[in-house]
């Protein structure tokens, strides 16, 4: 059966609520009409508002509430819309939840998921629409999974839900249309591993949540001019799964790394570093790196064209970079016969979604 990814995750909620009556659920919208892009939706009335509710605009306060809970036994899911907002208890996760399991000698667990939904979109902006993978990740205590597809929301969030340790779970929201065909089977070991997605020798790119649909349309291009691309899907951020990518890169001796946040000390850099470090004197040529530049997100979608790394340029830039020979037209032209994209905007989805909520 095929489902959306928004009815991947509202599974994925209602199969914990219903197992486990410690599961609680909440965050600005869980409970509203809109519930966070459906994602919640009919949740408060079959599990009721003492398990599934909405909080008031009081983030730091009530995530400190979610570690509280979590130390008593309970396992909450605090939903922020926006990635942006967690900033405002970035105090609680950075020092109080991260840390707790280690400043109390293992007596307190902090089985918390935070989930953050990100992506760009209809002018979001500098406040709205940033990728916090990276900050939190460099945060000792932290598990932060970003996953790519429905099945991806289903499995990870499922995992996050039944891990003991505090996970940052991130969300774009420009997967929320996609669909997918997968088995409802829960595998707890899933928050540990990557995926790879498509199979490939000449080229290994890796990446992330919405990075990883941008990389599978590359890969399909360049198929068409006999060069074979494997493409990595994370998943989790953090801890990384360094076998699978090292084992790709190995192979193709080529790796890309697209990155859903800014270059600049971010998680292509920590992945970048890794494979040099392990493959040095082994790469036909370095490691190739697409992620945002270092500046605040625009609110035009014409200053958006020139902040976003968009398939086109990826293509062209892999191609002259590795030497492989295709003429740039064709390349292109290739792309424009698989891939016809409907908008022009880099501030808009490609797959009739509406916004900005």
């Amino acid at each position: 059966m095929k489902r959306t990814y928004i009815e991947a995750v509202r599974l994925a909620f209602d199969h914990a609520l219903e197992s486990d009556p410690s599961v609680m659920l909440f965050g600005l919208g869980v409970g509203d009409v809109g519930a966070v892009f459906g994602t919640t939706s009919g949740l408060q009335a079959k599990y009721g508002e003492s398990r599934v509710f909405d909080i008031p605009l009081s983030e730091n306060a009530v995530t400190g509430m979610a570690l509280g809970l979590a130390i008593q036994g309970f396992r909450p899911i605090m939903v922020h819309q926006r990635s942006d907002f967690s900033f405002i208890s970035a105090e609680q996760i950075i020092n109080q939840i991260s840390k707790t399991k280690y400043m109390s000698n293992d007596l307190y667990q902090v089985p918390l998921v935070i989930r953050m939904i990100v992506g760009r979109g209809w002018g979001q902006g500098p406040t709205h629409a940033q990728a916090p993978h990276a900050i939190y990740s460099h945060v000792p205590g932290l598990r932060v999974v970003a996953p790519s597809s429905p099945s991806d929301g289903y499995q990870l969030m499922r995992a996050a839900i039944s891990s003991n340790e505090p996970v940052i779970f991130l969300e774009h929201r420009w997967l929320h249309q996609t669909t997918e065909e997968f088995a409802v089977k829960f595998d707890n070991s899933s928050i540990e591993q990557s995926k790879i997605v498509m199979s490939g020798n000449d080229v290994s790119l890796i990446s992330l949540s919405y990075g990883v649909l941008e990389c599978l349309k590359i890969a399909a291009v360049f198929a068409e001019f006999g060069v074979s691309c494997e493409v990595i899907n994370l998943r989790t951020v953090k801890p990384l799964d360094e076998n699978t990518i090292l084992t790709s890169v190995t192979k193709s001796k080529r790796g890309v790394v697209w990155d859903i946040g800014h270059l600049l000390y971010g998680v292509s850099g920590e992945i970048s570093s890794n494979l040099n470090e392990n493959l040095f004197g082994q790469l036909l040529k370095p490691i190739l790196r697409f992620g945002l530049p270092d500046e605040p997100t625009p609110s035009s979608p014409f200053l958006a064209s020139k902040h976003y790394v968009e398939v086109d340029q990826a293509l062209l830039k892999i191609n002259t970079h590795f030497s492989l020979g295709i003429s740039p037209d064709k390349l292109l032209n290739r792309r424009r016969e698989i891939y016809p994209f409907k908008t022009v905007l880099m501030d808009q989805p490609d797959m009739g979604q509406v916004g900005p909520f």
